[in-house]
């Protein structure tokens, strides 16, 4: 399954593309941003087997595109079940 959330913004400047997943980055003025938003969803879709892509460009906005399985992964997973 995947979504994707687009907008119609100005888009990431490559030199911050890196950077967006890592905790505690922003591009916002000291003391209106943590940083954490994007870091814990990263965390979370990866937690639940999933990925994430970011597209985007200066100029014509960024799309993020989340796929997550349709099953997840048990932690039994190749042992047999009991009786």
């Amino acid at each position: 399954m995947a979504v994707t959330v687009r907008d119609t913004g100005p888009g990431i400047p490559p030199e911050v593309q890196r950077h967006i997943f890592e905790p505690f980055f922003t591009t916002k003025p000291v003391g209106e941003g943590t940083g954490l938003g994007l870091s814990i969803s990263y965390g979370i879709i990866e937690r639940h087997h999933g990925t994430i892509q970011l597209d985007t460009a200066p100029g014509r906005g960024t799309a993020f595109t989340v796929w997550l399985p349709e099953h997840q992964p048990t932690e039994n997973a190749g042992r047999a079940e009991p009786g």
